[in-house]
């Protein structure tokens, strides 16, 4: 009975007591956490710097993922001639700037455009001498021409 009376009141005076300390409450606490995973204080200070440490490289590679992604994205925008996006060339410029292709990816690349090449137009585009810029310019102008003559033809 001594001992149950000891632990309810000694338990409530020990609070008492440490929230009048002030500072004391701190280091028992940072040992009893230390002290909860079963380490010296040194052993746990160890294992949050290395918890710290692979979360920076998680986060970097995340980081580097992220900025292969953009890289792939900005090649198919250069190759469609579409817009380019700020938020894929930041990305690339936070990952370091030089962000290579992962081979898969490379792989899947060159295999559109060697299906490109095989193409009518791209057999085309290898000609030398022959500009495909003009020679749509010129298309687009003969089709404007002969709408033009549509236009105006009564039979039509």
């Amino acid at each position: 009975m001594a001992f149950m009376v000891k632990t309810m009141v000694g338990g409530q005076l020990k609070n008492l007591t440490g929230s009048l300390g002030g500072g004391e409450d701190k280091g028992d606490g940072e040992k009893s956490a230390a002290e909860a995973q079963g380490m010296s204080k040194e052993e746990y200070e160890e294992y949050q710097k290395q918890l710290v440490e692979e979360k920076m490289e998680r986060d970097a590679q995340f980081a580097h993922r992220k900025a292969e992604r953009a890289t792939l994205r900005s090649h198919f925008r250069d190759k469609y001639q579409l817009p380019k996006n700020e938020t894929d060339e930041s990305q690339i410029q936070m990952a370091g700037g030089d962000v290579e292709l992962p081979r898969e990816l490379a792989k899947m690349i060159e295999e559109d455009t060697e299906e490109e090449k095989a193409s009518v137009l791209g057999q085309l585009g290898s000609l030398p001498g022959l500009d495909l810029g003009s020679l749509k310019d010129k298309a687009q102008t003969t089709l404007g021409d002969l709408k033009q003559s549509a236009e105006k033809c009564h039979i039509m």
